[in-house]
């Protein structure tokens, strides 16, 4: 066929007007025409559809707008007031920034302006946080913690600290703080940060403030907090008490274990206040005190609850810490040394840190940076990291820096060695987005702020227990001591390690560091290693230990007002054993003369560490980076062969155990093992502990309960075993077999029927929460602002995957705990006249046990509950979606339940045993089975587990 073209023009067409000519495309007029020939509801969803379309195109290139308008320019050249000369700024592919100028202030100006256009809404939100201020952002949610820091002073510390650090440290702080207003001067909210757009569609109407050197001192305070140590563990032991013998509760709090976790400094001592690692060592105080009245307990329980609800800024608990090690070229294989730095703060969205470099383009006096590491936003210079000449890693100290005081209030007055003194009181005004001011009474003694008045929200102590056998007018309050509450230079500190160039100069740094005290590791590229331990750590009168909360009227419980000297604190350079490792642990032996904490970490990662490197001969770079990557859980090789020996029913609840058996303790993503030993892990602390102790002091399962469930083990018949709740003893053997078949049901419900389908890495989920608009209740805000979940993805089928724990270091434990002890779930069941939801599940019958009601923890209506299974839905399930197919196999999934339900019923052939014994393997003495599962095979059939063919 061919078709021929010519330019005559065509025939007049017969055809009616409204119908297009034959052999002519149809134009616009025509479709037109067309479309108005359509019925009127037709015209009228189209215009609807079409409105959509057009609103969600505007909405889509809005929020597209929006989100990117903020991204900081990476290309060009900016002009910013003040720079003397130019600063270049370099990006590797990760966008990690390389500062290159001329002069420290323009590279302190320059280091200003690159946090603000990458930060600057996190560092807004900290300064608020530190200033008490946040309730003028986010309302009276905030107030609470407002009220906490205003009380304790955050931001009056700060100012007064500006008036002591050096006047070097102080232009940088004043340069730093220009580099951040010349960005704010330039851009407006939105080009700022896509939180200000969020906020100013909910009518906050807000403009950024100037950036101030008060503003990046205070954020030294939030470090402190979250890192300050023992505050919660004192008041955690004295609730303990109320119930328990205090040798009971020295079981929960073990001391630290030297003999098997050698500690960082393992040589020297003090001589006339001068720590030598040569010398030999002193001894140490014990002090006693009396019991704690009921009224006592009652206000710091409030304090507790208050100190809680504190928002985090960079992370507290268990998980919270840090590695680091250094080894020197003998250890190395490069033959230099080598330092490796883990601070596993909490996952936070932004994270804590900014990885950032600042060089001068030549050397001098006045110009000495070479530094390149980890900073923080909001704060000038690198706070981890090395330079030309050294390289230096932080891990927690954990030192004991915080004392609370009980105090007896009467009125305006306190109680101090038999007299009544005037407390010292100040008022100070919180701002409120949406509603009123709030006037904020502060109370003082000497011993600090009363933190007692703002917990749980309660503006007058009146309202706390009294004083039992005194005036009606008297009332208990709590005040704290805080190192971080008297001012100190420790931004010195920062630009001091930024530019030190040897061991001298390092420690010279260190000395500065007033809080939060940190381990200091050490390395230079002259070959030597160190560890140095800095900060103020106060040295108490001798009826104060700080192992507990302590009677403020009495003078011997007060601080002598001195600290232990930096000449005294440990330090070693070049070991013998030619490394060093810091993880949390006791940092030397018990000997030392000075008290620094009785509250370790407990020392397995860093014991772990040592073992390694031990092994290893020669590191390398890249096997540095795999000690990082650990996943070894130090409890395994400890409960395991205790869980294998227990006795379970064989089948359904033995597969779990059975995975234990060719475990080798580490915990990769994939490891079904891991994620079955961790679940019974959870589940052991909740048996074991929940009846005894009150729900803010339930287990976190991290390194003490790893020492404390340690030494329950090898005591079978220790009370704590006992559940408090039954009229039986139970036993560690007990509670071990019900942690393992609470696992098994966990599991079967969160994961698989099928143990090879657990998966350790598909419990562990991260969330990434903004804090600010990360929880606003609204889905858009949310998603816009999150970034989760972290994880192997699984197509859900009959329920929800929920978060399990976080991974923390080295350590690998379950969080949270639900109402009825177990994990935390929501499981979504699904109706079984819905096979279009993806009926395709494993099927279970509740739990039936003598010694628990039918149905705990679960919905006791629901006789057959559909579970979560992580394979996706095949075609076999789509084949019988017809409700005739679907409902014939749900018939014989339903009568095979009951054969097996009566086949369980009838008499056993086992030797004839004890209730209590049949009790322990789960088989119920002849009730129903535990649990009964089956699932479809890949063609569609039923299929029977193993344990229901026997």
């Amino acid at each position: 066929m061919s078709t021929t073209m010519t330019d005559q023009p065509d025939p007049p067409s017969s055809a009616p007007e409204s119908a297009p000519a034959a052999g002519r495309r149809p134009g616009p007029v025509d479709w037109w025409r067309t479309f108005l020939g359509w019925p009127r509801a037709a015209r009228i969803a189209s215009y609807v559809a079409v409105g959509i379309v057009l609103v969600l195109v505007a909405a889509t290139i809005t929020g597209v707008v929006l989100v990117r308008r903020p991204f900081p320019q990476t290309s060009g050249s900016l002009e910013i007031p003040g720079l003397k000369s130019d600063v270049r700024v370099v990006r590797d592919d990760h966008g990690i920034p390389q500062l290159y100028g001329s002069s420290l202030d323009d590279l302190m100006r320059a280091q200003g302006y690159v946090h603000a256009q990458e930060r600057f809404f996190e560092m807004d939100v900290r300064r608020h946080a530190t200033a008490g201020r946040l309730a003028e952002m986010f309302g009276k949610p905030a107030l609470e913690s407002d009220e906490m820091v205003r009380t304790m002073g955050w931001r009056r510390v700060a100012e007064q600290e500006l008036a002591l650090i050096k006047p070097e440290t102080r232009a940088a702080l004043e340069a730093y703080a220009d580099g951040v207003n010349a960005y704010l001067d330039t851009h407006s909210p939105s080009q700022i940060a896509v939180e200000y757009s969020v906020l100013n569609a909910g009518g906050l109407d807000y403009h950024p403030e100037h950036w101030t050197a008060v503003d990046s001192l205070s954020w030294l305070k939030a470090m402190a907090w979250d890192l300050r140590g023992n505050m919660t563990d004192e008041i955690d032991r004295v609730l303990a008490l109320a119930h328990h013998s205090a040798a009971q509760v020295q079981e929960l709090y073990p001391p630290y274990p030297y003999a098997e976790h050698a500690p960082i400094v393992g040589q020297g001592a003090v001589v006339d206040g001068v720590f030598d690692q040569a010398a030999t060592p002193g001894a140490t105080r014990n002090p006693q005190r009396p019991a704690y009245t009921a009224g006592e307990r009652q206000a710091l329980g409030r304090l507790r609850a208050g100190i809680a609800r504190m928002p985090t800024l960079i992370g507290r608990g268990d998980g919270i810490g840090s590695n680091s090690w250094v080894v020197d070229g003998q250890h190395s294989a490069t033959g230099a040394p080598l330092l490796a730095n883990d601070p596993h703060l909490d996952a936070s969205l932004p994270g804590v840190w900014m990885q950032m470099g600042l060089h001068c383009t030549t050397i001098t006096a006045s110009c000495p940076l070479d530094v390149a590491g980890f900073s923080f936003s909001g704060v000038p210079g690198v706070v981890i990291g090395h330079n030309a000449d050294i390289a230096w890693g932080f891990t927690n100290l954990g030192p004991d820096v915080s004392d609370l005081y009980l105090e007896r209030i009467v009125g305006d007055r306190w109680r101090y060695d038999g007299k009544l003194l005037p407390l010292r009181t100040r008022t100070e005004t919180i701002k409120v987005d949406g509603g009123d001011d709030v006037k904020l009474t502060i109370r003082s003694t000497k011993h600090g702020p009363l933190l007692s008045d703002v917990s749980d929200q309660v503006a007058d102590v009146g309202e706390q227990a009294k004083v039992p056998g005194r005036p009606d007018g008297e009332r208990y309050a709590v005040a704290l001591e805080w190192t971080a509450l008297h001012p100190a230079p420790t931004a010195d500190a920062i630009l001091e390690l930024d530019t030190a160039t040897d061991w001298d100069s390092f420690r010279a740094a260190a000395a500065d560091f007033a809080v939060p005290a940190q381990n200091l590791v050490y390395a230079d590229t002259q070959g030597h290693i160190g560890y140095q331990a800095p900060g103020r750590i106060p040295i108490r009168k001798s009826g104060n230990d700080g192992y507990l909360p302590v009677a403020g009227w009495r003078p011997e419980n007060d601080w002598t007002g001195d600290y232990v000297p930096f000449a005294g604190l440990p330090n070693e350079l070049d070991p013998r054993e030619g490394f060093i490792v810091t993880a949390n642990q006791a940092v030397i032996g018990p000997d030392y003369p000075y008290r620094l904490t009785e509250d370790w970490d407990q020392g397995y990662r860093s014991q772990r560490i040592r073992d390694r490197i031990g092994r290893e001969g020669r590191l390398s770079v890249d096997q540095m980076a795999d000690l990082q990557l650990d996943d070894r859980n130090p409890m395994g090789p400890v409960l395991t062969p205790y869980l294998l020996d227990v006795n379970l029913p064989k089948g359904y609840y033995s597969d779990g155990q059975r995975l234990l058996r060719g475990w080798d303790f580490s915990e990769p993503a994939d490891s079904a093992a891991a994620a079955y030993f961790n679940v019974v892990w959870s589940n052991l602390l909740r048996l074991t502990f929940h009846d005894d102790l009150p729900e803010e002091l339930w287990p976190d399962g991290g390194d003490r309960w790893f020492a404390v469930v340690s030494h329950l083990l090898e005591n079978p018949a220790d009370s704590w075993w006992d559940d408090s709740r039954t009229s039986t003893v139970e036993t560690r053997d007990d509670i071990l077999a019900e942690a393992m078949i609470a696992a098994r049901d966990e599991l079967t419900t969160r994961e698989d029927v099928d143990p090879s389908e657990w998966s350790w890495g598909h419990l562990h989920r991260l969330e990434l929460e903004q804090q600010a608009l990360g929880k606003s209740g609204i889905g858009p805000v949310e998603w816009l602002v999150n970034r989760g979940d972290w994880g192997p993805r699984r197509r859900q089928c009959g329920g929800r995957r929920d978060l399990v724990g976080r991974l923390r270091g080295l350590l690998g434990h379950l969080r949270p705990v639900d109402a009825d002890g177990g994990l935390a779930r929501q499981p979504r069941r699904l109706p079984l006249d819905q096979p279009d939801r993806c009926l395709r599940a494993s099927l279970r019958l509740p739990l039936h046990r003598p010694d628990r009601p039918v149905g705990q923890g679960r919905d006791p209506a629901l006789g057959v509950q559909p579970v979560g299974r992580r394979r996706r839905c095949s075609r076999h399930a789509d084949a019988e979606a017809g409700p005739g197919r679907q409902q014939r196999w749900l018939r014989r999934q339903q009568r095979w339940l009951r054969c097996e339900r009566q086949r369980a019923s009838k008499p056993s052939t086992r030797a004839a045993e004890s209730p209590e014994q049949a009790d322990a393997r789960g088989g119920g003495g002849g009730e129903d089975p535990a649990v009964v599962l089956l699932g479809r095979g890949r063609r569609g059939r039923p299929r029977r587990h193993r344990a229901a063919r026997r």
